[in-house]
């Protein structure tokens, strides 16, 4: 690391990040039309300039100012004693500059009327914004499900960028607040790109149609392996059956949602234990609940490998409870004793505030035992 790195890194600086996508060459063809009474208008000033000079032996500044105020037909006057010829010089000046403005705000209003500018130069600026993005989630297509995974996502203060093909996606993102948004097939490279998936946490693909959702993972997936991402994607999906569910967790989506499947479940918790359905929308479904309910994972260089579940004491230091553990195999055990050994690889449900959930990442990802643990 260098030492302007260094300098950069105690500061928090952050440099610029560029999107894959800048819309640049669409900018540039869309300002095309402009190149051409503005090639005119430096010429015209470049011929008035020296006109003045030649003609009437003005000094450079002054004839800068007067070419200046005859071509713009202002009306200010000579500044200073002009020739018959020079004043014929004028006079072509003040018609072709009169004829330069008038192709020019023809060319403005073509260009404005058309709409096309405007919505470029938005949508870059869109991009920009995206590129600083980390960690942020890419959701594919708006429908029901996308209106209240954004909201949820809004209130958890976890940023997000949707993606989809709908011609009025910018009238549906401002109704629904969405953000960032991307008009686009989502399976493409230039909905992929445009959305600096690269630096997204994961992608929730939430497409009525089955298809569209295979197509999206497929492509995701490809794109992981083409940057070389060090952390695969999360990747979640919507499914109308349990058969679609298991074509898409082999396709490559870690987690899928089947919503007769979540709903019937819902019903069969509430008619048989209702009191818990009633106690689990309180605490851990909503978005202000003091409780929290997390999965850490327990690496093979953590402190917590092959010891016993009665050793990682959270309780006494961050008020969090082990209430499952997960083996690495899948194998998970509810309400683990304490003799249970953990072994790397596996996953800890933890139970608790967030502050203390949080706290208790950080001890299981040290290698040697916190000072802390020891004292309880």
């Amino acid at each position: 690391m260098t030492t302007l790195s260094r300098v950069k890194k105690f500061l928090n600086w952050r440099e610029t990040s560029t999107p894959h996508i800048t819309l640049n060459d669409e900018l540039y063809v869309l300002l095309a039309p402009f190149r051409v009474p503005l090639i005119l208008t430096i010429l015209t000033m470049l011929v008035g300039t020296f006109g003045y000079i030649i003609i009437d032996d003005m000094s450079l500044i002054d004839a800068l100012y007067q070419t200046g105020i005859t071509f713009t037909t202002v009306g200010f006057g000579e500044i200073a004693p002009i020739s018959d010829i020079g004043r014929i010089f004028t006079i072509s000046l003040i018609i072709f500059g009169f004829l330069i403005f008038s192709v020019a705000i023809g060319t403005i209003i073509d260009v404005l009327n058309r709409g096309e500018l405007f919505n470029v130069i938005k949508e870059r600026q869109m991009l920009y914004d995206i590129a600083r993005l980390k960690q942020h989630f890419v959701i594919c297509y708006h429908n029901e499900f996308t209106i209240q995974v954004t909201k949820h996502l809004r209130e958890s203060h976890i940023p997000f960028v949707v993606i989809d093909p709908k011609e009025n996606i910018s009238e549906l993102a401002e109704k629904y607040h969405y953000p960032y948004f991307v008009q686009s097939e989502p399976h493409t490279e230039k909905a992929i790109l445009k959305s600096h998936l690269s630096s997204a946490k994961g992608i929730i693909t939430l497409a009525d149609n089955i298809a569209d959702n295979i197509a999206t993972i497929a492509s995701v997936r490809l794109y992981e392996k083409e940057i070389n991402r060090r952390r695969p994607f999360l990747i979640i999906s919507n499914a109308p059956t349990l058969t679609d569910e298991e074509k898409l967790l082999k396709l490559g989506a870690d987690k899928v949602v089947t919503p007769t499947n979540i709903m019937a479940q819902r019903i069969n918790a509430m008619a048989i234990r209702p009191d818990m359905e009633n106690l689990l929308q309180e605490f851990l479904y909503r978005q202000d609940t003091p409780l929290d309910m997390e999965e850490a994972k327990v690496t093979k260089t953590s402190w917590l490998t092959l010891k016993k579940i009665k050793d990682a004491s959270f309780r006494e230091v961050a008020h969090v409870t082990i209430i499952g553990l997960r083996n690495k195999d899948g194998h998970f055990i509810p309400m683990p004793k304490g003799d249970t050994i953990i072994t790397a690889g596996s996953k800890l449900l933890l139970i608790g505030p967030s502050e203390g959930i949080k706290k208790a990442r950080k001890l299981i990802r040290k290698t040697i035992k916190p000072e802390e643990m020891n004292n309880v």
